[in-house]
């Protein structure tokens, strides 16, 4: 049958579809804080029957610390590099679907990682949704320094241009999960069967 699995899409459920053009690949959640990454991305990994991880706990179970404290103490430049690894090793394990920092996709190194082992999903939220989510916690370094409606409008000037890059675009909204998830599941359906199609 066709590579692009058009004749098993008869009633194909589109999780099992997705799962299985995947092809052992891992799907990366990137955007800024409070765009639903870790939440967004638990939920599609049930959907799929997929594992979930989280590269900020990840970090910080690596390190013993909070992202916080490894902030304070050692500064931007080290958590970088701790964070490039941590997700380096995840792209390398079992496929999954890994929710990333707001940050981690902006490094030249970890982005070129994802995008070379992974399927990037942008998970896209306007200002305002995502200033009323990052005020509901007290626990994001680069908020600590200023206004944080400000601090939010320099990252999204600087951030969205290179999140931009990441292979699906998806809009956050203050929505039920689940039809976020929907959205996703038939944004990655359709990257995936065009991209078997190329194969072919």
């Amino acid at each position: 049958m066709a590579r692009d699995g058009t004749a098993r899409d008869m009633g194909e459920p589109i999780e099992t579809k997705v799962a299985r053009l995947l092809a052992g690949r891992t799907i990366v959640m990137v955007g800024m804080m409070g765009a639903g990454k870790s939440s967004i991305g638990r939920r599609l990994a049930s959907r799929l029957g997929m594992a979930f991880a989280d590269a900020d706990s990840e970090i910080e179970q690596a390190a013993n610390a909070t992202i916080s404290e490894i902030f304070e103490e050692h500064g931007e430049a080290y958590f970088r590099d701790g964070e490039r690894r941590v997700i380096r090793r995840l792209l390398d394990g079992k496929p999954k679907v890994l929710a990333t920092g707001g940050g981690a996709f902006i490094q030249p190194e970890t982005r070129a990682a994802i995008q070379a082992a992974g399927i990037s999903i942008w998970l896209k939220a306007d200002r305002d949704l995502l200033l009323a989510r990052v005020k509901r916690r007290s626990n994001r370094p680069l908020l600590q320094d200023g206004d944080p409606a400000e601090i939010i409008e320099k990252l999204i000037a600087e951030r969205y241009p290179i999140y931009a890059e990441a292979a699906i675009h998806i809009q956050s909204r203050d929505i039920a999960h689940d039809a976020v998830i929907d959205d996703i599941l038939t944004a990655l359906a359709d990257h995936l069967e065009r991209e078997a199609v190329k194969e072919v």
